[in-house]
């Protein structure tokens, strides 16, 4: 980064920090975040952090919105330099407003998917890997918990179904996918963090244990599981997302097809105590669901089954 640039960026930050104006703090905070991504010295840009990370304590939620989308673009492009950002992905999980807590959930799946892959590409690579890497990973894994934690909290709907989004990205990272084993090393680690599965890790990975995070991933199975047998007590919107990564889980991990199967089979939901209603949406949902399972190529239950169970919820 230039001289004049970082000044300007200093100028830009302090107005996004003070000025009385919501627009302009707003459009200061978005050029100030084109200039730390665009520049070519992220050790230079990484000055200016901790400049950005006084804005979470911004009264403006749409501030406090717009400086996770900073810190989820510049992180990833400064990775290296990017602990000190991590806290504030962190705090604004417990932000005091749901839009605020949405983009903290959506931004850290996002950097918690590239960071996970770099994790294996560093290793797969060079066969080590670095410490700030490790130290960004402790963040992950902190985010992880806590992201888990607002499943449980008093809160927005809309917030625990992110939440829910992310626990179904958890089970898809940390499972075995089809035919994965076959793929030759130098395939082994995807340039997309989503597209990444526990088989693809190089043996003897010095901080992720594909054993350890394989049963942790059942368990977060088991808690949308457990989720779905207590759908009476829940909303309708989080039943049916329930059902819909449940599905989506079932589709892309046929080692847990069956037993997701059953468990949807056996779904009965008491439509008259469900919270909010929703009975329609949530009987569409388990159609959608089963309709996928017909789509699929998976030689795992013969089709006529699911044409039984479409005549049951006709």
């Amino acid at each position: 980064m230039s001289g004049p640039s970082r000044e300007q960026a200093l100028s830009l930050l302090a107005q996004a920090n003070n000025h009385g104006d919501l627009a302009v703090k707003l459009s200061s905070l978005k050029q100030a975040k084109d200039i730390l991504a665009s520049s070519s010295d992220p050790s230079l840009a990484s000055e200016l952090f901790p400049y950005l990370v006084e804005l979470q304590y911004s009264p403006e939620f749409l501030v406090r919105k717009s400086l996770i989308e900073a810190v989820e673009e510049i992180g990833l492009k400064a990775m290296k330099h990017s602990s000190i950002l991590m806290p504030v992905l962190l705090a604004t999980l417990h932000d005091n407003d749901s839009i605020v807590v949405r983009q903290s959930i959506v931004s850290g799946t996002n950097i918690f998917c590239c960071i996970l892959e770099e994790l294996s590409l560093q290793f797969h690579q060079h066969g080590i890997v670095e410490r700030w890497l490790e130290e960004l990973w402790t963040w992950m894994v902190k985010f992880k918990d806590a992201v888990f934690g607002i499943l449980w909290e008093a809160g927005s709907v809309g917030t625990k179904l992110l939440a829910l989004k992310f626990l179904e990205t958890y089970v898809l990272l940390f499972t075995s996918g089809t035919g994965d084993t076959e793929k030759p090393a130098s395939e082994a680690v995807p340039r997309n963090g989503r597209a990444f599965n526990v088989s693809l890790l190089v043996d003897g990975h010095p901080v992720l244990d594909p054993v350890a995070l394989t049963s942790k991933a059942n368990r977060s199975l088991g808690i949308l599981l457990d989720l779905l047998h207590s759908a009476s007590s829940l909303p309708g919107p989080l039943i049916i997302s329930v059902v819909n990564c449940l599905a989506a889980i079932a589709r892309k991990r046929p080692l847990h097809y069956n037993f997701v199967l059953s468990a949807l089979l056996d779904f009965e939901p008491n439509f008259e105590t469900v919270k909010g209603g929703h009975m329609a949406s949530i009987q569409y949902s388990l159609r959608t669901a089963f309709l996928g399972f017909l789509r699929c190529t998976y030689p795992v239950i013969v089709e006529v089954n699911f044409f039984v169970t479409f005549y049951k919820f006709k």
